[in-house]
């Protein structure tokens, strides 16, 4: 079972990983296009692109500048332990053990709009860019033009080299869609954590990225491949809701 996830908005590079193994992200050469491309707007033009305040629009202009593609530990962190926020707070990275890390090498994968697709011991610098962003580029007028299936071939090889029989989707619907779901050759699983709020249950987005994280921690720590065993998952007070679930679409309620 191959767990997606988004990144975050957040990132930490204040703190030094302690951990020295590492790996360079696939697409590499595609993301430094698209740093090519950011370099050539002015702030007013990326405040506008992102939706973001002239100081983040500073900060991020300054990060594409300083940007270099030759990725080490002395100037780049592991992705997994960069994202910070609602679903990494869930995820709990810090509470892995070694084993877990190196497997979640293989079975976590972060969609990410500037690398395409992360894995966990990937090296990162510091960048802001949603999938979701309309950037012009040579393939289209966005970044789902730009990828196209580059993703979802890259998640396939991942499946069958990890002989997994699921996707477990863990991302939301921005990062999600980039992954072309019809492309997957192996079942996409999509899962709902539903809170109950005056009597009715729905879905509340700052309880629900906590949770796709510590779904997401399940996994990796338990070695999670089985779709009964998933459904065992009780963390932060979730439980199954079998009668509102289906062969590709789990409902966990609390």
């Amino acid at each position: 079972m191959i767990v997606i996830l988004s990144p975050a908005k957040t990132l930490d590079f204040e703190k030094k990983s302690i951990f020295s193994k590492h790996s360079i992200p696939k697409f590499l050469k595609e993301s430094t296009y698209l740093i090519s491309e950011l370099k050539k707007l002015n702030e007013e033009q990326l405040s506008d692109l992102m939706s973001i305040s002239a100081k983040l629009s500073a900060l991020n202009l300054k990060r594409y500048h300083s940007w270099n593609s030759d990725f080490d530990l002395s100037n780049a962190k592991q992705s997994i332990f960069c994202f910070k926020g609602g679903v990494y707070v869930g995820l709990d990275v810090e509470s892995f053990s070694e084993e877990d890390v190196l497997y979640s090498q293989d079975y976590l994968k972060i969609i990410s709009g500037l690398h395409g697709i992360l894995n966990p011991l990937d090296l990162i610098q510091p960048y802001r860019l949603e999938m979701g962003t309309k950037l012009h580029n040579k393939k289209g007028v966005n970044l789902y033009d730009f990828w196209g299936e580059k993703i979802a071939n890259y998640l396939n090889e991942s499946l069958e080299k990890s002989n997994s029989r699921f996707l477990l989707n863990l991302a939301s619907n921005e990062y999600y869609v980039s992954i072309m779901p019809k492309k997957i050759k192996r079942n996409v699983i999509d899962v709902k954590f539903l809170d109950n709020k005056n009597g009715a249950y729905k879905i509340i987005s700052f309880f629900a990225k906590k949770a796709r994280g510590a779904m997401a921690s399940f996994v990796m720590k338990n070695k999670i491949q089985d779709l009964d065993d998933l459904k065992t998952f009780s963390g932060l007070g979730y439980a199954f809701d079998k009668s509102n679930s289906d062969t590709n679409s789990l409902v966990f309620i609390r």
